[in-house]
């Protein structure tokens, strides 16, 4: 089957069915999509060709002496490329010697006329008749043919109606380029502020743009018609307006866009402002809708099969498509695909594609969650797991005499163990100290071999690079690679033999600086499987944690003793070690940020017990700066060996304008922040201490922690050499080398690491290594994944945490009140953090109704009228009867916690300040017990409610057991049950997290 281009175009996602084998792809049609589509719709069919389970092929046409047709004079781009698709469909049934058909699809009726009997053996019909000939009993692809084409007619039918414009027209892509390159016209990446999806979009500088401009800051675009149809992450020029029009970006809290109380607050200083006149590239994708409830679509009007759905993202707008389900689906998840947003059209049109599952069931959510993301997990395929590696009772996986030859052996000479969280699978690290004979110490740091496992370009390093990473939810993980390699051979757990790749360093027995270094491949035998919180305690001298060590229970006491020894000294040095390694970082302004982080406390069935702040422990350091120095060290030797190819980690300075708010906090209790460069903020940051409230520094570090650029993945050929710095840890060069289980970019870096060594050898280089470019446009790829698993893991733990405090009496729920403290000031309330819980979120200060906070001589607060004066470090609120309360920075509030919930969007926790007093619990004994009252209740009505959903779908009581089979994914018998293996759980902002 050969496709035509507008078939390519309207029907990918049943081109995309499992079903439809082996079609031809021409150049012709693939390149129409990457030019009128967008990157989105074309990665999706590259991504499809790359795809090796549908066997399709992509023919260059247009480079093929006889397929190639010119453009006949007078004749359009749409006849001319139909024509070309034809003529190849043609060439290549001869070149098949005429014994297979062809049949080409196409939905331009002429060409049906002119060509369906033209040639035999090429047959030429409608997408349409080709699914009632060729696959009957394809009923989803039927329904979704039948969607497409109902949007299209509705479509053409209004484009004859419609006279009137809502929207100014698009320039065309001659001009918008022209314009570029003289600098009239502006560049950028469209972002909408979810707040406030109606008013407020930022276009964020890209290319040439950013540095021919002059400008130092986003250009706002005010209003929907300044927008001019463009969505959420479109690539848009821009055209700016003069600086009497400018606006300013609103510094109120807002709930959403309707909120009249909000709108009418004044705007800060004047920025520059535009309007978008062309689009260049559509960021389209599958987007997760509600349908109106039954009484919005009877006020729709008599034409009823119009519907407008909302999406599930604040960011997009309404959507109208045409259904004939519409009060069947309107308590039900459903994806939608927008189809064209004309000049005419106040909404975008769009057709439906499936739907996901009932709005409020967690299965129904995850799944959205993953589609927002653009997150597509299938099944690992029957190709895929037969390439992995058998490891059976029966048949058990042995190191073979050829590596035992060519690998250095561990395993009878060095002492390795593992540090890591509870309840860990994937193993990726391992360390080793040791005495030389000289005196002098050898560190090492040991990684799972993964690409012994995975060789360049097959089924499985394709689909790992597709994944990118492991994605973390809050109660599942979905693996880069199948479960016999990130939980098994990959995994190096304690007492087995496995492959390791190896950085070795001698250092000085006193100054610990390094002397040499050695890096290979490695036999090794993980001597303890240790997890943290006993690593930590052995470390503070309290040897009663060793029973909690399974390799020491079966020990005699003289070898049980000597063992402990033996391991302490390990841990000890390590500690000695990375100590020192963290203060030559920290004289060259390494920064230590804080992450708001959860941990989530587990029972022996892996059920949730409590919601807790994550306490740092200095083992935790110990891990990370070995694994940093590993890092390190990797990046000078790949990039010594490949300048110009090696896959390097950049994090770039932030722009001071982004320490306004940071700056004026720690003014505010007194303290200079100076953000000159990271030695003086990582000073500062140091000296920032309030001894009578520890929260402030953590808060201060936050702050920071959100001001930061992201850190990325670049080819070392496409940045100059002093770009390659690395920011936050203060290093010249650095790369991720230590989680090659869980993230594509250290597969390629060990590769580069082996082809580095094999270079220094005088050796062959086995591996192809990716080019310059080529290695560029991975990065992207690698970098765009990753924002999507921070985004997804940071709303599915949005999700439980909604979940945890759901369905309860927020006025006589013990848990639902807390201590909370005010980090950030704005016009009509504040922003609050939660350390309790690890929550951060807003509080307002005045209501929908126009009434403001008072606190009476009691400390509680009503709501009364009256107006609000914000300052820098404070807001006061004042009443009509002369009453008035102030809250300033850093302030410790009461703050009663609830769930706000929505039917077209994902619930939300609502803050409530009920007091201007720190809330302090009657019996301190309580408050040290309160994570065990908070289990049993818990544990029943967050599983129960689940449980209940669950049974009202009739899922059956081994669906664990059917997922895994079906997926080979990593999956509790709880929802809960791999919580405690997220490492990150952060839940700052990800559009500014700050990942190392």
């Amino acid at each position: 089957m050969v496709p035509d281009w507008k078939v390519v175009q309207d029907y990918l996602e049943i081109l995309e069915f499992p079903e439809l084998k082996g079609i031809i792809f021409m150049q012709t049609a693939c390149q129409t999509v990457q030019h009128q589509r967008g990157r989105r719709q074309y990665n999706k069919l590259r991504n499809l060709l790359k795809d090796a389970r549908h066997d399709c092929v992509l023919f260059a046409n247009e480079f093929q002496q006889h397929c190639y047709l010119p453009r006949e004079r007078g004749e359009s781009m749409e006849k001319w490329q139909t024509r070309s698709i034809y003529n190849a469909a043609v060439w290549y049934y001869h070149h098949c010697q005429d014994r297979m058909p062809i049949v080409m699809v196409t939905e331009d009726e002429e060409a049906i006329q002119q060509y369906g009997s033209e040639t035999e053996g090429v047959f030429v019909i409608s997408f349409k008749n080709y699914l009632d000939n060729f696959w009957p009993d394809l009923k989803a692809a039927h329904e979704l043919c039948d969607s497409i084409l109902q949007s299209r007619r509705e479509r053409e039918n209004e484009s004859q109606e419609s006279h009137g414009k809502e929207y100014a027209e698009h320039l065309p892509l001659e001009v918008l380029e022209a314009g570029i390159k003289s600098g009239r016209y502006i560049q950028g990446i469209l972002n909408v502020n979810k707040h406030r999806a109606q008013m407020e979009a930022f276009v964020r500088l890209q290319g040439a743009s950013c540095k021919d401009s002059g400008l130092v800051s986003d250009i706002l675009i005010h209003g929907m018609k300044a927008r001019n149809r463009s969505i959420h992450g479109d690539v848009v020029v821009v055209e700016l307006l003069s600086k009497n029009e400018w606006k300013g970006r609103t510094a109120a809290l807002c709930e959403n866009d309707s909120d009249d109380k909000a709108l009418g607050d004044p705007p800060s200083e004047p920025m520059p402002t535009g309007r978008v006149v062309g689009i260049l590239q559509k960021n389209w994708r599958d987007y997760v809708v509600t349908f109106p409830s039954k009484g919005e679509v009877q006020s729709q009007g008599k034409n009823a099969q119009k519907i407008l759905v909302t999406p599930w993202d604040y960011r997009i707008p309404k959507i109208r498509i045409s259904t004939q389900q519409a009060e069947a689906l309107q308590d039900f998840r459903v994806v939608v695909r927008i189809d064209s947003w004309e000049s005419t059209s106040v909404y975008p049109n769009g057709h439906f594609v499936r739907v996901l599952g009932r709005i409020g069931d967690l299965e129904g959510e995850i799944a959205t969650i993953l589609v927002e993301n653009s997150i597509s997990v299938v099944p690992f395929s029957e190709a895929q797991m037969c390439e992995m590696p058998v490891n059976t009772p029966g048949n058990p996986w042995k190191v073979s005499p050829e590596e035992e030859r060519e690998r250095k052996d561990l395993r009878e000479t060095h002492l390795v163990f593992s540090i890591d969280p509870k309840g860990c699978e994937d193993v990726d690290d391992t360390l080793s100290v040791r005495t030389l004979a000289n005196g002098n110490l050898e560190l090492g740091v040991h990684i799972a071999d993964v690409t012994h496992f995975v060789p360049p370009n097959s089924y499985i390093d394709i689909e790992a690079r597709t994944r990118a990473t492991t994605y973390y939810l809050a109660d599942r993980r979905y693996d880069m690679l199948p479960s016999v390699l990130s939980a098994d051979l990959c995994s190096l757990l304690g007492g087995v033999h496995r492959y390791a790749v190896s950085v070795i360093w001698e250092l000085d027995k006193t100054s610990y600086e390094i002397k040499k270094v050695w890096y290979g491949r490695t036999i090794i035998r993980s001597a303890y499987k240790l997890f943290y919180e006993a690593a930590q305690e052995l470390l503070d001298g309290n040897f009663h944690a060793v029973d909690d060590i399974p390799e020491f229970r079966d020990l005699d006491e003289r070898s049980r003793q000597a063992k402990l020894e033996e391991l302490v000294w390990a841990i000890g040095k390590l500690t000695d070690i990375a100590r020192h390694i963290r203060a030559k970082r920290d004289r060259c302004g390494a920064l230590e940020l804080e992450g708001v982080e959860i941990r989530v406390q587990l029972d022996e069935k892996k059920n949730i017990h409590d919601l807790i702040p994550k306490q740092p422990l200095e083992v935790h350091e110990t891990v990370a700066e070995c694994m940093i120095l590993a890092n390190h060290w990797v990046a000078k030797k790949i990039w010594e060996s490949f300048p110009h190819q090696a896959l390097l980690r950049q994090h770039p300075p932030p722009h001071q304008e982004f320490f306004s708010e940071l700056r004026e906090c720690a003014k505010a209790k007194g303290f200079f922040i100076d953000t000159r460069s990271n030695k003086t903020l990582a000073d500062s940051l140091d000296n920032a201490n309030d001894p009578n409230d520890p929260i402030v520094n953590r808060l201060l570090r936050s702050m920071a922690t959100q001001a930061m650029s992201n850190a990325l993945y670049f080819s070392t050929g496409s940045c100059a050499e002093e770009e390659f710095h690395h920011y936050g840890l203060a290093l010249d060069k650095y790369t991720h080398f230590t989680s090659p289980i869980r993230r594509y970019s250290d597969i390629v870096v060990h590769r580069l690491l082996m082809a580095a060594i094999s270079k220094d050898k005088k050796m062959e280089i086995k591996d192809n290594l990716f080019s310059n470019k080529d290695l560029e446009e991975l990065c992207r790829h690698i970098n765009n994944r990753n924002r999507a698993a921070q985004h997804s893991q940071k709303q599915s733990t949005e999700l439980f945490q909604c979940m945890y405090f759901k369905d309860k009496d927020p006025e006589n729920e013990e848990r639902c009140i807390s201590d909370g403290v005010i980090y950030s000031i704005r016009t009509n309330g504040v922003l609050v953090f939660i350390p309790r819980f690890g929550i951060k979120g807003a509080a307002y200060l005045r209501n929908k109704d126009g009434l403001v906070i008072s606190c009476g001589s009691d400390s509680r607060s009503e709501w009364k009228p009256g107006s609000l004066h914000r300052f820098q470090d404070r807001i006061t609120s004042t009443t009509t009867g002369g009453e008035s309360v102030t809250f300033h920075l850093f302030d410790h509030v009461t703050v009663r916690i609830s769930v706000q919930a929505s039917r077209c969007h994902s619930d939300t926790i609502r803050l409530e300040i009920i007091s201007n007093k720190p809330y302090l619990r009657p019996d301190t004994e309580l408050l040290h017990q309160s994570s065990l009252l908070l289990k049993s209740d818990l544990v029943k009505e967050v599983t129960r409610t689940v449980e209940e959903a669950q049974l009202a779908q009739e899922v059956k009581v081994n669906v664990i057991q059917e997922d895994y089979q079906k997926y080979c994914q990593t999956k509790g018998r709880s929802l809960y049950t791999l919580l405690e293996e997220i490492r990150d759980l952060a839940l700052l902002d990800v559009s500014n997290s700050y990942e190392m």
